[in-house]
């Protein structure tokens, strides 16, 4: 059981890239509370517009992934990625042209 709640295979990883306009006032506010509520959600910042959250299973991930879809602008372009753990493990990372540390995994709290 143990085995296979841990499985990279079943961890996921939610990724959220957006675009949102900024011309206005009310555009950055808008911006600025979509932001907020991924945050809020246990998303973290991985570049400019994309965030990223570590989820125990698929029924995890698409709790967060209704969240955002709750939250979703009115304009702008946003998509939203579902991987596991396994593909996100295999993702290169870099600074320049020198390899970057991987993201920290954060660490996950289960009650039973």
């Amino acid at each position: 059981m143990e085995a296979n709640r841990l499985n990279a295979y079943r961890i996921m990883w939610v990724l959220v890239f957006f675009d949102l306009p900024t011309e206005t006032k009310k555009d950055r506010k808008i911006y600025a509370d979509f932001r907020k509520k991924l945050l809020t959600d246990g998303f973290a910042m991985f570049q400019f517009s994309i965030y990223l959250r570590h989820c125990a299973s698929m029924e995890n991930a698409e709790v967060h992934i209704k969240r955002v879809k709750k939250n979703l602008p009115e304009k702008g372009h946003i998509g939203i990625m579902t991987i596991t753990d396994k593909q996100f493990g295999m993702m290169e990372i870099y600074q320049g042209k020198k390899p970057a540390e991987p993201v920290d995994i954060p660490q996950q709290l289960e009650l039973f």
